[in-house]
């Protein structure tokens, strides 16, 4: 019985992950044609219309957002919409939380998140986390001048973390993806990485964090 279990549990690891990924690319396609048929819909007639299209407009559209956002005024709409929404309770802190999520995703430019992979040491405790700034004159003034990085420290299984900010001095760089090191993070240790951390606090792994 015990071995039948065994073979149980380790068909439902393996065919669970495939599953769930898939169910979650079909749904996400689903979706998106559904919503872009609604709208097409708006400008032309049913009878024209073909399974797919409406991917296809979103990725249209996709590809001239990303386009007018380069343009200035663009830029410059997007920032006072940005400014209309903080100042709305409830929504400018959903409106955040989304964006912070979606700045973490590759998008051609230079940007702040996740910079690199660290190591913070607490007593004996080695703590896993990722620096998402490293210049904050605001507060090293506060802190008598002391060199400071913010830090992300991802929770284990959630979507959600603490971010500390910490002396330059006192973190270890280590030589990881950071997807490999936010995978080896929220799931609490269990998943593997194909690059062994190495810690170091040698002169050329810390001017990564300059």
């Amino acid at each position: 019985m015990k071995v039948l279990t065994n073979l149980l549990m380790k068909g439902l690891a393996t065919v669970l992950p495939i599953g769930l990924t898939i169910y979650a690319i079909w749904w996400l396609i689903s979706r998106a044609e559904s919503v872009m048929h609604a709208l097409i819909g708006l400008i032309a007639p049913e009878a024209d219309y073909r399974p797919g299209m409406g991917i296809l407009a979103g990725l249209v559209v996709l590809l001239v957002v990303g386009t007018l956002v380069n343009a200035y005024i663009v830029r410059r709409a997007l920032t006072l919409w940005e400014s209309l929404l903080s100042r709305i309770p409830v929504v400018k802190t959903v409106y955040g939380a989304f964006r912070d999520i979606m700045r973490l995703l590759p998008s051609g430019e230079d940007q702040r998140d996740l910079q690199s992979v660290v190591v913070y040491q607490v007593g004996n405790a080695r703590m896993l986390g990722f620096v998402t700034r490293d210049d904050l004159p605001e507060l090293e003034r506060q802190a008598g001048g002391i060199d400071l990085v913010a830090v992300y420290f991802p929770l284990s299984y959630m979507m959600g973390g603490v971010t500390l900010f910490l002396p330059k001095d006192a973190l270890e760089h280590v030589d990881m993806p950071v997807e490999a090191a936010m995978r080896l993070a929220i799931t609490g240790g269990m998943a593997t990485t194909h690059t062994a951390p190495t810690p170091s606090r040698e002169p050329s792994a810390s001017a990564k964090l300059d």
